[in-house]
Parts: C-alpha cells; sequence; structure tokens
C-alpha cells in the first residue's frame, strides 16, 4: 500500500509539475509576446530615442568639421552671382547662409559654397556634396518627397522678361508663335507649359545661358521667378519685366530627407534672423524694398 501510495504521490506531483512548467511556459510567451510588444514599443520608443540622433547625424557632423557646406547659385544677380572683380560669390542667398552659419557654427566665414544649378542641386545635396541647398529653391509637394524643407525665406512669383519695345505685354501674348527660354529641372518650365501650352519653349543649363540666348535673338522671352528676372535687369537696361506674376513661388531652404534637427535649427535659424532685424536688413540691400509683412 505505501509502495501504491507512494507510487500515485509521485505521479501527482509529476502532474503538478508538468502543470507548473506548462503554466510557466505559457507566462514565457506571454511575456515574449508581452517582450515583443514591448520590444515593438522599445523599439517603438527606441526609434523615437534613436529618431533625434539619427535625425541630427547632418548637425552633429557640421558641428564636428566646423563648416557648413551650402549649395548656391553662382549665376544668380541678387540671390548668388560670382564677381568676377574679386571671384566672391555674392547674393541674398549668399548672406543668408552665412548669417546661419554664424548662428549655427558662430562664425559667418565657417561656410563652404558650392556651385549649383536647377538640374543639379537636388542630386549634390542627396549624394552629400553639400549639407543644404539656399538657391531660389521653390517649394513644390513633388520637391517634398525627395527633400525637406525649411520654412519658407523668400517670396517671389513667376513672370516673363522680354526686351524693350516687345510687343510681349503679358502672359495673354505668349502664342503658338513664341519662343519662351527657361532653365532646366526648374518649376518655371512646367509652369509655363501648363499656362502657354502651345508656346515653343527652350531650356538652358542656367540663367545666364538662357538670358544670353535672349540677348541673341534665339527666344522672344525668358521666364522664371521675377526675383530672378529682376537681377537680369540690373545687368542689362534694355529689357524689362512684363505682366503681373502668375504663379506663387515660395523658396525654401532644401535639407537632405529625415535630418530633423537641422531642419530645426535653420527654422530656428531663420526666425532670429526676422526677429534681431538682419532678415530685413539683407532683403533690403539686395532687392532694395522692405520685405512685405507677413
Amino acid at each position: 500500500m505505501k509502495a501504491k501510495t507512494w507510487m500515485m504521490t509521485g505521479l501527482m506531483l509529476m502532474l503538478v509539475s508538468v502543470l507548473v512548467l506548462s503554466g510557466c511556459g505559457n507566462d514565457k510567451g506571454s511575456n515574449n509576446g508581452g517582450n515583443a510588444a514591448s520590444g515593438e514599443n522599445a523599439n517603438t520608443s527606441g526609434a523615437g530615442s534613436e529618431a533625434p540622433a539619427a535625425g541630427s547625424a547632418m548637425l552633429d557632423e557640421i558641428k564636428s568639421r566646423g563648416k557648413l557646406v551650402v549649395g548656391v547659385k553662382f549665376d544668380t544677380k541678387l540671390f548668388g552671382l560670382k564677381n568676377p572683380m574679386n571671384d566672391e560669390v555674392e547674393g541674398f542667398d549668399v548672406d543668408i547662409a552665412k548669417a546661419l552659419a554664424k548662428i549655427i557654427l558662430g562664425d559667418e566665414t565657417k561656410i563652404e559654397l558650392k556651385e549649383v544649378t536647377s538640374k543639379t542641386r537636388m542630386p549634390m545635396l542627396n549624394n552629400g556634396e553639400i549639407d543644404m541647398i539656399i538657391a531660389t529653391m521653390t517649394i513644390t509637394e513633388e520637391r517634398k518627397k525627395e527633400v525637406d524643407f525649411s520654412d519658407i525665406y523668400f517670396k517671389a512669383g513667376q513672370s516673363l522678361l522680354v526686351k524693350k519695345g516687345s510687343p510681349i505685354k503679358s502672359l495673354d501674348d505668349v502664342t503658338k508663335d513664341t519662343k519662351v527660354l527657361a532653365v532646366k529641372g526648374s518649376t518655371s518650365v512646367d509652369n509655363i507649359k501648363e499656362k502657354a501650352p502651345d508656346a515653343t519653349v527652350l531650356e538652358f543649363e542656367n540663367y545666364q545661358d538662357a538670358f544670353s540666348a535672349l540677348k541673341a535673338g534665339q527666344g522672344d522671352t525668358l521666364t522664371t521667378d521675377n526675383a530672378i528676372l529682376y537681377g537680369m535687369v540690373a545687368q542689362d537696361g534694355n529689357y524689362e519685366v512684363v505682366g503681373e506674376p502668375f504663379t506663387d513661388e515660395p523658396y525654401g531652404i532644401a535639407i537632405k530627407k529625415g535630418e530633423t534637427a537641422l531642419v530645426d535649427a535653420v527654422n530656428e535659424g531663420l526666425k532670429t534672423l526676422k526677429s534681431n532685424g538682419e532678415y530685413d536688413k539683407i532683403y533690403e540691400q539686395w532687392i532694395g524694398e522692405a520685405p512685405a509683412a507677413e
């Protein structure tokens, strides 16, 4: 009997053990599920905690190297034009870049300016040649898919440039017989094709080439943002901007996708420049008037 009792007791203990282990297995499975969920939360929170690190990579690199590398235009008077007298690049965009370098790095001379065009600027940004683009770049939904933008730092509108005495006085005068000159990679090309679909559009690599083509009689009008066209008028008074702007062109500073800390730093910098009056000074120096009240 005792043997039988001990055997029964042993069997019961084994059964209890199995149940307990089974229960532990379930708890473990639950914990794994919980860990997985918690792991997801950890990953999400890790992503959240890592996001600032990932999103600050470019800003950290800029501070580590002690230099801001900015893509600007070298052929756009008033915004970014290389002065042949001293080989310095000068303009509104250039001064904004220097002011941001001073805010981010404490010294406006800690900057390197690299030439970009409407066609090359985004590839150069995305392959790491430059830290940001400050080059009369219109913010569009299509471009937002490829780069991140700062807040708007300049407002322009597309217009037409013609030789004085031209029969073209506005967009209404652009017909199927009109040759319109524009720059590759700019929103101006798409806009004029939409607004004047019957016109012939000839595309050039940069603004100086397009302006030279207009002066050589290769086209009837040149179209781009009015702010850029006013720079061409300043170069040659035989030309004028005609008609009202037919688009809105809000300029933004383009930064590589996902570099949130750098975008935030630039936006804070722009706010500082506007609040301390430095932005107005730069605007008036190059545009010749105070910026419109926001």
